[in-house]
Parts: structure tokens; C-alpha cells; sequence
């Protein structure tokens, strides 16, 4: 009888993002040993990927349930803005501007949720739509110029500072990773998350509530989502209307990549994280090698298809695997019978 979980193609398919990652380091840090291996790109890689990997996490929620939160570059846009303004314009205290903060990417995630499970719009069209009206508000906030932070507190702008070498940005999305990690693995309503992504139709028949966590989801993402777009408001120091959107396809690349490794065919936190570093770390290799500024929109759509390829070829074959194993049931019940 064969051990499942020893063999060398088990061990790349469950962690080929990690290995990649780890060979691309390796790569770059011979072709560039003078600027890739070094203190300064580890920080900057992890300082700005620490919000794209936030955001992945987010999307990764309610792509788990088989949805998809298209509102969170959107989001994040009016988000951060509305930190910055609320503590400099208005001059708000910023642990009150945070909560205030949570409490809005709560309520866009709810409205996101109700229109689906309510109303029933696919999440496709719901969520593009809500980012959409959320991006006009965030125009109409700022008649289109920049919210400048330069009131921003010291105690604020620490969220930005660094831990020996680590940003401490970074520090904050794995210590939410992890959290989001153990709920999505090991409570009752990840696993049913994952259920509904797997069959909705199955999981409403023993008894789980498809509205109710889908509606879970969407909101959990809204505040992670408000969770970024704080760090977003530390880190840049500014609000414009620029910022936010053009997270959208690194986020759903890193979400819909996570599929291919740690849990084949399901979208999870680990595989999210690795997803988002590797583009991250290629990006970072190749534009110190002198290459055009459109590498990595070209990237970011070739490894999506792939992701997505993928994804569908992995469910395809497992459902094909099924079916073949219940045909064999039926087939050796007929001969012993």
C-alpha cells in the first residue's frame, strides 16, 4: 500500500509556490548579487507587498465560498482616503478614525453580502458595482486632488516603522494571516466556507445556511479590506484616488494563484501569501535587470491565466478521479453480488 504525503511529486504539488519562490531568490541573488540579496530590497518588497497580500487575503475569503469581492481595490481607494482626511481635515483622534474605518469596510462587505444573498446579483456584477459607486464617493470626497497627511500623528506613522529588519506592515499581515488561517482551517465556519465553494447546492441540503455565511465572508473581507487601507494611509502618507485600484489585479492573481499549492484546487492564506511574494520577487528581479516598464502588467495577466488554468484543469481532474472510484464501486458491488 502506497504512503500518501512522501513522494517527491506530493511534496511539489502541495508546495511548488514555496519551492518557485525559493528558486527565484536564488536565481536573482546570482544574476544580481550585488543589489537583490540585500537588506533594502528585502524591505521594500515586504513594506509594499504587505498591503497587496492584505488585500489577497481578503478576496481569498469569498473566493473560498466560490465568489468574488471585485469592490476591494475600490474600497481601499475611498479607505484610506477617508483615514487620511478624517485625522488631518477634520481632525479626529486616529484610534477613533480607525475603528471608524473598520466599521465602513464592515458595512461596504454587508452590502456586498445582502445584494447577493438577498437580492440575489451575482457577485461578479454586485461587487464591481458597489466598487464602483464607492470610487465615486472617494472623487467626490476629494473633487479630485490629493488628501495631503501632513498631520498625520508620529504615533500613526509608526504602523510604517520596522522591527529589526522586518517592516512592521509586514509583521501585521502575518500576524492577520495567520488568524484568518486557523478560522478558515479549523472553525466550523471556514469549513463550511469551503463547502459552499465546493457544492452550495450540497451544503444548503445538510443544513448549512448559504446566506448567512456568505454574508460572513463578505463582511470579514470588507474588514480586512479597511485593515489595508489604514496601512495604505501610513505607509503613502497621502490620499488620492490613484491608490487603490491598481491593487485589484495583484490581489485576485496572488487569491485565485493560492489554488495551486497547499490545498490543491481551493483558494487559501498560505498559498495567497506565497503567490503575492513570488510575483513580487520576479517583478523586483527583472526590473533591476533593465526591463520595460510593462513586464509586470504582462506578468500579472500570464500568471492569472495560469492560476486559473490550472485551478480548472485540478477540479476537473479530481471530479473525473471521483467519478471513476464510484464507478469502480458500482461495478465491484455488481460482481460480488
Amino acid at each position: 500500500m502506497k504512503k500518501k504525503g512522501i513522494s517527491l511529486s506530493y511534496i511539489f504539488n502541495t508546495y511548488n509556490l514555496l519551492i518557485i519562490l525559493a528558486g527565484v531568490i536564488i536565481v536573482f541573488s546570482i544574476l544580481l548579487p550585488n543589489s537583490f540579496p540585500t537588506l533594502y530590497n528585502l524591505k521594500s518588497i515586504l513594506n509594499y507587498q504587505a498591503i497587496v497580500v492584505l488585500l489577497a487575503i481578503a478576496v481569498t475569503i469569498p473566493i473560498a465560498a466560490g465568489h468574488f469581492d471585485l469592490s476591494a481595490g475600490y474600497s481601499s481607494c475611498l479607505l484610506h482616503i477617508l483615514t487620511v482626511g478624517l485625522i488631518c481635515q477634520q481632525g479626529l483622534p486616529w484610534p477613533v478614525v480607525v475603528m471608524i474605518i473598520l466599521v465602513c469596510g464592515a458595512l461596504i462587505g454587508l452590502i456586498n453580502g445582502i445584494l447577493i444573498t438577498r437580492i440575489g446579483i451575482h457577485s461578479f456584477i454586485a461587487t464591481l458595482g458597489v466598487g464602483y459607486v464607492v470610487y465615486g464617493i472617494a472623487y467626490w470626497y476629494t473633487d479630485g486632488k490629493q488628501v495631503l497627511g501632513s498631520g498625520l500623528p508620529q504615533a500613526f506613522l509608526s504602523i510604517n516603522s520596522t522591527w529589526g529588519i522586518i517592516p512592521t506592515t509586514f509583521i501585521i499581515t502575518m500576524m492577520i494571516a495567520i488568524i484568518v488561517y486557523i478560522c478558515m482551517e479549523f472553525l466550523p465556519a471556514g469549513r463550511c466556507l469551503y463547502f459552499l465553494g465546493s457544492n452550495e447546492k450540497a451544503a444548503n441540503l445538510t443544513g448549512i445556511s448559504s446566506k448567512k455565511y456568505m454574508l460572513l465572508a463578505f463582511v470579514c473581507s470588507g474588514v480586512i479590506v479597511a485593515m489595508a487601507s489604514i496601512m495604505m494611509a501610513s505607509v503613502f502618507r497621502v490620499g488620492q484616488t490613484s491608490v487603490g485600484p491598481n491593487y485589484l489585479m495583484n490581489s485576485f492573481a496572488g487569491a485565485l494563484m493560492s489554488s495551486v499549492a497547499f490545498k490543491s484546487g481551493k483558494s487559501n492564506v498560505w498559498g495567497t501569501v506565497c503567490s503575492v511574494l513570488l510575483m513580487a520577487t520576479v517583478v523586483s528581479g527583472l526590473q533591476q535587470m533593465g526591463a520595460a516598464y510593462f513586464v509586470e502588467p504582462l506578468l500579472q495577466g500570464l500568471m492569472l491565466i495560469v492560476a486559473v488554468s490550472w485551478a480548472v484543469i485540478t477540479k476537473r481532474n479530481r471530479a473525473t478521479k471521483i467519478k471513476d472510484e464510484k464507478n469502480a464501486e458500482i461495478r465491484k458491488g455488481r460482481e460480488n453480488a
